[in-house]
Parts: structure tokens; sequence; C-alpha cells
């Protein structure tokens, strides 16, 4: 008789580890002093933008329904697509540079998600107080207490939020109107939408996700070490002076003591002293945390600092490691961001906030009228992209004695555009019949360097 054969047994093989909550412990130090530097910048420059004015406009605004972009004076248009392409490969590149050179410094100091993840950690502190004491209430049962704590704490976050959600709306509808709308609880469903989605995304990645967001959905982070090599600054632990670990000073032992503070301070959860993670934002606060501690037990700093792999393992002073900055990479990342840095920056400066579009009226191939003068009918699309009004003299030259029509002045007013419709007439006999090329000149009467011409064909009728 055949023996049964086991029961196999499931086994269930988790492929996203469940979160554990982290509790990050205030520091002190001149990289926090730092980041918090660059997240009172980063958010004075992004919640006082939208308020500034210039030229009786808001200076900086994305007015999509337009199609214009205002900024501090100068107006974008769609086909000035090139420049927003051009200022996208400027910052990828200043990027590159920056994490060949440094690292994750971005993330660490700059990155929004790391700015309002500062700022509702701020917030949290505040309300229920330090790392000991959140932890002690997340295990805490449900009691008024906690209830008023965490309601209190939601709440300033989700103020926070929507005044984000509010600024961003704000850079593509006039934000004095749309605080006008708001007041009077009559936004736009778009406004709306926008507020509330843009606030939410604040509110779920700053004050639930955290760290989750820079390990999981940030794609920096896995294309970094693309960037990287053994002679990038990153936060680092030096191995050979802090081990073997010790508790307490003794004989033969590293200046580690294990307090495990810079495990507690991380924003991410991990343990730099295992080495390099791709979940380190760079954010220092480990040094801030080992420096103090190297301070109390009488230890020099800099048991954990921004350092290289060939600086650690070959034990190079500073002065080696910043002229080891200056390398081959580093060099090349460098002079491709002057080069197009240089070339934006030219073309934009030398661009003219004047465009004109030629469009012949192909519903009539050119016709005789009085006089025997054949005419041709065209539709001129003057685009003024300077912020203020200008008044323009349409001429055209190509063929002997053409000329306009119709009235050759034109005026518009700054950021704006008009279609003209134009006649232009040749007397009889000074043309073959077939087409002539031709050309329309466009110029401001009150300023001669705003000139443009377009090439057109004019009919002659056989």
């Amino acid at each position: 008789m055949n023996a049964p054969e086991p029961a196999v047994k499931e086994t269930v093989i988790k492929m996203y580890a469940a979160r554990e909550e982290i509790h990050p412990r205030e520091v002190k130090g001149r990289y926090a002093t730092l980041r918090w530097a660059c997240v009172w910048l980063t958010q004075a420059l992004f919640y006082g933008l939208p308020w500034l004015q210039m030229h009786g406009r808001q200076a900086v605004l994305f007015d999509l329904g337009a199609r214009k972009f205002h900024l501090f004076g100068l107006v974008l248009w769609p086909q000035d697509f090139i420049y927003l392409a051009g200022l996208l490969i400027i910052c990828a590149y200043g990027l590159f540079l920056v994490t060949t050179v440094a690292g994750r410094v971005w993330c660490g100091y700059a990155c929004p998600q790391t700015v309002y993840t500062e700022i509702f950690l701020w917030i949290e502190r505040r309300i229920e107080g330090n790392r000991s004491a959140r932890i002690r209430l997340d295990r805490q049962p449900w009691t008024a207490e906690k209830t008023a704590k965490r309601g209190a704490k939601h709440l300033a976050w989700g103020l926070v939020a929507l005044w984000t959600g509010f600024s961003f709306v704000g850079y593509f509808t006039p934000v004095r109107q749309l605080a006008h709308e708001a007041l009077g609880f009559s936004l736009g469903p778009w406004e709306a939408f926008w507020v509330l989605f843009y606030g939410f995304a604040t509110y779920g990645n700053a004050g639930w996700m955290r760290e989750q967001v820079c390990k999981y959905m940030c794609p920096y982070a896995r294309f970094q070490s693309a960037m990287f090599d053994r002679d990038t600054l990153i936060v680092s632990y030096d191995l050979a002076r802090g081990e073997p670990r010790a508790a307490a000073r003794a004989q033969g032992k590293g200046d580690c003591i294990d307090c495990s503070l810079c495990v507690q301070v991380c924003p991410t959860g991990i343990d730099i002293r295992q080495g390099l993670q791709y979940e380190c934002i760079g954010c220092a606060a480990c040094i801030d945390a080992c420096d103090s501690v190297m301070d109390k037990v009488g230890k020099p700093p800099g048991l954990i600092r921004y350092a290289t792999e060939n600086a650690l393992a070959g034990r190079w002073s500073a002065a080696r490691i910043k002229r080891r900055l200056l390398r081959p990479r580093v060099i090349g990342y460098g002079l491709v961001f002057v080069a197009i840095a240089a070339a934006f920056s030219g073309a934009l400066a030398l661009r003219t906030p004047l465009k004109l579009d030629v469009i012949r009226d192909r519903g009539a191939m050119g016709r005789e009228v009085e006089d025997g003068m054949i005419e041709n009918v065209y539709r001129l699309q003057v685009m003024n992209t300077a912020e203020r009004a200008h008044l323009y003299r349409i001429e055209v030259d190509g063929i002997p004695s053409a000329g306009i029509a119709d009235e050759d002045l034109v005026e518009l007013a700054g950021a704006s555009t008009r279609a003209v419709p134009v006649r232009v007439r040749v007397k009889p006999g000074k043309a073959a019949a077939g087409s002539h090329p031709i050309r329309f000149t466009l110029s401001a009467l009150d300023d001669p360097s705003l000139r443009v011409s377009e090439r057109a064909v004019f009919i002659v009728p056989r």
C-alpha cells in the first residue's frame, strides 16, 4: 500500500515589506541649519512669487488659457517651447554635475519632498513632543489627549497643504483673482480640483508616506549610481576609525560608542555605518548627531562626514579631496553645462519680442481690380511678446510698385496677438504671370530694433 503524499506547505513571500513608523530625532548642527535655510529660501520663493507684480500684472504666471507664460517681464508663447526645453536640459545637466561632485545633496536639502517633510515634522514635534513622546503616543490607546493631539496635528498639516495647493494654482490662475474667489467660495471647478489635489498630494507625501516616496517612488534614487564614482562626496562612516564599537572607552576599541543616534535622526531609518545605501538622501543629519556625541566624549569630529571612497581608503587630507573633485567627469559635465547655459542665455537675450506669420488667402489665387491692378489678399498674424504696447508699420517689397492697399499701421497692446487682413496690389505690367516671391516687413515706429520679416508669394493670374 502506497504511503500518502505529505501535504504541501504554502509559503507566502511578501514583495513589499511592511512599513515601520519612523520618528526621526530632532538634531541641531551646521547641516541642520543649512537644511532649514534651504527650507526658508525655497518656501519664501514658492509662496511669495505668485504675489509679486511687474508691469501691472503677475510677474510669474503660466496662463494656459491664453497660452502665455509671463516670467519677470518676459512673455513666452507656445512657439517659444524651445526655451522651455533648453531650461529643462540646463536643470538636468546641473543635477548631473552636482550629483557627480557631492552626491544627493539636492535630495537632502532642496527636494520638495524633503522640504515639506521637514515642515510637517516640525509641526509634529511642536504638537506631539520629541521622539520618545511620539513613540509613547503611538503605543497608547486612543484617549481624549491622544485624539486632541492627533487632531491638532492633522489640522495643521491640512492647513499647510491647502495653502501649498492654493499657491501652486496661483502660478496658473492670477493669484489675487484666485484669493478673491476662494474667500467668496466661488472657485471654478478646475481651480478647486487642483487646489485640493495638490494639497492632498502634499498632505499624503509629507505627512504619511515620507521616506517611502524616496525609497519606492523617486526614480532618482535608482539611477544615481550611474553618476557616482569613487571620488564623489557622500555621507560616509569612517570604518577604520570607528570599529570595533564599544559602549565605553576601552583600549583597542574604535571611536564609535554605538549610541545609535545616527540611526535615530535619519529620516529614512537607515544605519549609515553599513555603508552607502540607495535610501540615503545625503541630508547629513547623522553627521550633526555624531559630531555632537564626539564632542561630548572628547574625540575629534568627523567619524561620520562627507568624504569619498578613495579618500577613506587612502586616508586623504581635505585638500587632496578638493583637488580630486576637478576630475575629467566633472570637467566634462561642467563644460557641457556652461555651453548650454551660455547658448540659452544668448538666445534669450537676442530674442526679438515680435513675431509675424503670413497666411495667404487660398480662396483667391490673385485677381484683377480697378485700374487693372493685380491684388492678392493675406492674413498677417502679428504677435507682440513685449509687455508694453507698440505701433507697427507694415511694408512689402519684392515686386516693383507693390504696395499695401489698406492701412499700413497696426497697434498692439502688450503681450497680445492680432490677425490683420492685408491687400497687396501691383500695377499692371510690372510682373509677369505666375508666382513671385515677396517679403513683408513689420517694424515698430517707437523702437527701430523691433523689426521682423516674413516671406510670401504673390500670384499674377494668366
